[in-house]
């Protein structure tokens, strides 16, 4: 009997084994529903790549084929130019610069304002400084700035004035 008590025993030990702690088993859960979770973000961020690559060159499309009018006018003034009158020409790229100017118009460009505003740091790049009675005033602008939207494309590049401080102004006239 004791034989078989010992079988017995033996036989039960093995079923323990097989009842695994309800813990364990939420972990395997927890972790394969993890490693599926981080494969699917990793795919979504490989499709979106994707289709923000799409999305980017489709947008180049549209644009290239808004500017083809453009091409084919230059071709044209191109063409007619040969020989032609020069002030016929200087219109035709007048109407070419009109017609481009009118398409970045259309999608929301525009130029930022300089010449007699006060200086921006925020629109407006300073290369010179002038003597001016007009302090932080644009004076002259070297490069035209554009915003699309609220956006600064590129800064104006401008020349701004500056007082001449009063102290100095006031040495200058004790010493004549």
């Amino acid at each position: 009997m004791t034989k078989k008590k010992h079988e017995h025993a033996e036989e039960k030990e093995p079923k323990k084994e097989a009842v695994q702690d309800p813990k364990d088993v939420q972990i395997a859960e927890l972790t394969d529903t993890l490693q599926r979770l981080q494969a699917e973000f990793e795919n979504y961020k490989k499709r979106v790549d994707k289709e923000k690559e799409s999305f980017a060159k489709y947008c180049n499309g549209k644009m290239v084929a808004r500017l083809l009018p453009l091409l084919d006018s230059f071709e044209q003034a191109i063409k007619n130019g040969n020989g032609a009158d020069i002030e016929k020409f200087r219109k035709g790229i007048e109407l070419i610069y009109a017609q481009l100017y009118s398409l970045l118009e259309a999608d929301g460009l525009r130029p930022i304002k300089a010449v007699g505003e006060k200086f921006d740091p925020y629109r407006h790049e300073v290369l010179m400084q002038a003597e001016s009675d007009k302090d932080d005033t644009i004076l002259e602008e070297f490069q035209k700035g554009y915003m699309l939207g609220d956006s600064v494309l590129r800064h104006s590049k401008v020349k701004i004035g500056k007082k001449k401080p009063e102290n100095l102004a006031g040495e200058e006239k004790n010493e004549t």
